[in-house]
């Protein structure tokens, strides 16, 4: 018999399982660090990449308009 069957064999039921032996106070917030790790871990390259994207078509539209203000240069005649 699985420990979750015996949780809930027992007459306990889900109130049981969800105390976990004793151990809901360590347990469930583990689960929850666990959940807010990997949130981040999913979420931090995706921010990372629309900054990075930010910063690129910032410096190419600097660079552009830099290009724009230069007077294209003529070879010298002689």
């Amino acid at each position: 018999m699985s420990a979750l069957q015996h949780f809930f064999a027992t007459g306990d039921g889900v109130a049981a399982f969800f105390r976990m032996g004793g151990y809901a106070a360590y347990v469930w917030p583990a689960y929850a660090l666990f959940f807010i790790v990997l949130i981040a871990d999913t979420l931090a390259p995706r921010l990372r990449r629309r900054r990075v994207l930010a910063e690129l078509r910032a410096r190419l539209a600097r660079q552009s308009a830099r290009q724009e203000r230069k007077p294209l240069s003529t070879p010298a005649s002689p």
